[in-house]
C-alpha cells in the first residue's frame, strides 16, 4: 500500500511540474552576462543595456506576467533589485534587448517598470563590487493571477516581491553571473 501511495504522489507532482521556462540568447554556454549588459555606473563600464528575454509555458489562467532580476549576492543586506516588470499581457512571450530603457516604448503595452535599488524605474546592469566573487542574477518571469498589481514606477522590487508572493500561478527563473 505505501508503495502504491508514495507511487501516485510522484505521479501527481511530476504532473504538477511547470512548463514556464525563461532564458537569453544573448548568454552563452558559461552563463556569464557580456559587458554590455552590465550598469555603467558605480565603476562598471557596461553599456547598461537589457538582456533580451524569451519565456515560453505560461499557463492557462495567467491573467498578467512579471518579471523580476534580483542580486542575492549583493554586499547590502539585503540583496539588490535590478529590474522589476508588472502588469505584462499573458500573451507577452518575451522582451526585446534594451527593453528596459524607460520611456523608448519597448515595453509590451500596460507593462510598468518598478523602482531598482539605483532609484530608477529601469533595468540597471549588473555592477559587483571589485574583487568580489562573480555574483548571481536570479531572472524570474512570474505568472500572475490578477491583470493588474498595484504598482507604479516609484515601486521597489522588496514591494512588487510582496506582491508577487500573493498572486502567483506559476514562475521560472534561470541565474545567469558577472564579475569584474
Amino acid at each position: 500500500m505505501r508503495l502504491i501511495t508514495a507511487a501516485l504522489v510522484l505521479a501527481f507532482t511530476a504532473s504538477q511540474a511547470s512548463a514556464l521556462e525563461i532564458s537569453s540568447p544573448a548568454i552563452g554556454a558559461d552563463g556569464t552576462v557580456p559587458l554590455k549588459y552590465t550598469a555603467n555606473a558605480f565603476g562598471c563600464h557596461g553599456s547598461n543595456i537589457s538582456l533580451p528575454l524569451e519565456w515560453k509555458g505560461v499557463p492557462v489562467g495567467a491573467k498578467s506576467l512579471a518579471l523580476t532580476m534580483f542580486d542575492p549576492d549583493a554586499p547590502t543586506g539585503s540583496g539588490f533589485w535590478h529590474w522589476t516588470i508588472a502588469n505584462m499581457p499573458p500573451d507577452t512571450t518575451g522582451l526585446a534587448e534594451g527593453a528596459g530603457v524607460a520611456g523608448n516604448g519597448k515595453l509590451p503595452k500596460g507593462a510598468v517598470q518598478g523602482r531598482n535599488d539605483a532609484g530608477t524605474a529601469a533595468y540597471f546592469g549588473p555592477c559587483p563590487p571589485q574583487g568580489d566573487k562573480p555574483h548571481r542574477y536570479v531572472i524570474t518571469i512570474f505568472a500572475v493571477d490578477e491583470d493588474k498589481l498595484s504598482v507604479d514606477d516609484n515601486t521597489s522590487g522588496a514591494v512588487v516581491g510582496f506582491q508577487l508572493h500573493f498572486h502567483t500561478i506559476d514562475k521560472a527563473s534561470v541565474t545567469y553571473t558577472y564579475g569584474r
